[in-house]
């Protein structure tokens, strides 16, 4: 028996029941469809494709370890898949699922074509704990407030423990013909990725030196430390469990002894569980209500935010730490969103779009999530009378300023006092840094009566 695996975001070897699946049955035919003409309105960034390429390569290496290698092509799943069926003359289509709409979409028709062929597919969930129809409401409704649902999934029973992946792959009978990882376009023509080479580590492997690192004694630090962006207290693995170099079930296992850390997972499981449920929310906001917004057309202070030239140095750390690195503190990443979207009153959908290019943890259920809470239109949001005051934030979660002089070295001469407000410590000097684009005072109480007045409506 031969067996096509789709490899999608689910790119490892470890703990990967289509490939356990397919190992099992006999040949295996290991593929990967680069795909753009089927994301939709969402294709990939371009740090995404960055890390795509990495991980693709990191892939192929490991198969090759086990006498096997991926198999690349280019084009609509749908088109391409079956084609790839008829040339090695599977028996089965395995491959893992995805939760994004057009994602879901895509592998319908990639199964009616197949079974058209007469060729078995089989799905499995490989990227949460839980299905999102798994986990609901007493009266079957899917949940939108983080804490019941979140206490529904520690009722549910343990997700199981990570299975080993296999440590060879039969071949099939004729090998396809592939295109290569470079052939795929995904590196940037103008090399931009310095600091997300001098980062990063794309790629199981990689994966699993961060785990092994976190879970070695970091996790139990997390409680205190996971707010505080000028130390290394969180895991950083969101890339890799974006991309499935790492399934969530064996950093659940490997961290659940802070309970603190296994909700941060939770909240990742409740992104993708809002997503499946209610596809229309990476551009409109779940609380119909908010569409009529009094939102402001600003392209002069959105270019200013995505630079990091907004005067308000813990922001601007923030943003210059995601252009260079491809990454942002979930903490700052906060922040930085409560400033758009409050102090700015600049759509959230905007900074969606923002974050999608530039993270390498683009991910659409987290994206979504994310920026719906901080405009305060989506599941479980945060108020809209909470407004984060970057100046009061900077001092509380970065109190010395390291995080604000590595990544806004315009101020490294600033006393730890006065660093995140520095306009009294800049006077005479030639540092270049902006003066505030807003003042906060004032732009907060701008955003609250926006706010009241939408509420009355």
């Amino acid at each position: 028996m031969t067996s096509v695996v789709w490899f999608r975001t689910d790119l490892r070897l470890s703990d990967n029941p289509a490939l356990a699946q397919a190992a099992s049955s006999g040949a295996v035919v290991p593929l990967f469809v680069w795909s753009p003409e089927d994301e939709g309105e969402w294709p990939m960034g371009a740090a995404s494709r960055w890390w795509l390429h990495h991980s693709l390569v990191s892939l192929d290496a490991e198969l090759r370890h086990r006498g096997s290698h991926l198999v690349i092509r280019r084009g609509r799943a749908a088109q391409v898949i079956p084609g790839v069926v008829r040339e090695v003359g599977a028996n089965a289509l395995i491959f893992s699922r995805r939760y994004e709409p057009t994602a879901r979409e895509v592998e319908a028709d990639v199964v009616a074509a197949v079974e058209q062929l007469g060729v078995h597919t089989s799905v499995h969930g490989s990227s949460l704990l839980h299905e999102p129809w798994e986990i609901a409401t007493a009266d079957g409704k899917p949940y939108q407030v983080f804490t019941p649902f979140w206490k529904a999934c520690l009722a549910a029973p343990e997700p199981p423990r990570p299975t080993a992946g296999p440590t060879s792959l039969d071949a099939p009978g004729t090998w396809p013909t592939s295109l290569t990882v470079e052939d795929l376009g995904l590196l940037p023509e103008v090399d931009w990725a310095a600091g997300l080479r001098e980062m990063w580590e794309p790629g199981e492997a990689g994966a699993r030196k961060l785990l092994e690192r976190f879970a070695g004694g970091p996790v139990d630090r997390y409680a205190t430390d996971r707010n505080r962006p000028d130390i290394p207290g969180t895991s950083r693995l969101s890339p890799h469990l974006h991309f499935g170099e790492i399934s969530t079930r064996e950093v659940w296992h490997a961290c659940r002894r802070s309970s603190v850390y296994a909700s941060e997972l939770g909240w990742r499981e409740f992104a993708h569980h809002l997503l499946w449920h209610f596809p229309h929310t990476p551009t409109e906001p779940l609380r119909e209500q908010f569409r009529d917004f009094p939102w402001v057309k600003d392209p002069d202070a959105f270019h200013r935010w995505t630079k990091g030239l907004t005067g308000y140095p813990f922001v601007d750390a923030g943003m210059r730490e995601l252009w260079y690195t491809g990454w942002m503190h979930n903490r700052t990443r906060m922040v930085v969103a409560s400033f758009l979207v409050k102090d700015l009153l600049i759509p959230w959908q905007q900074g969606a779009r923002w974050f999608w290019d530039t993270l390498v943890d683009a991910d659409l259920a987290n994206n979504t999530l994310g920026w719906q809470w901080a405009a305060g239109c989506g599941a479980d949001a945060a108020p809209y009378f909470r407004i984060f005051n970057p100046v009061m934030q900077g001092k509380k979660f970065d109190p010395k300023g390291d995080y604000v002089r590595r990544w806004v070295p315009e101020l490294s001469a600033i006393p730890s006092s006065e660093i995140h407000e520095p306009r009294h410590s800049l006077d005479g000097m030639a540092s270049g840094y902006p003066a505030p684009i807003v003042d906060h005072a004032a732009a907060r109480q701008r955003a609250l009566a926006a706010f009241e007045g939408l509420r009355r409506s």
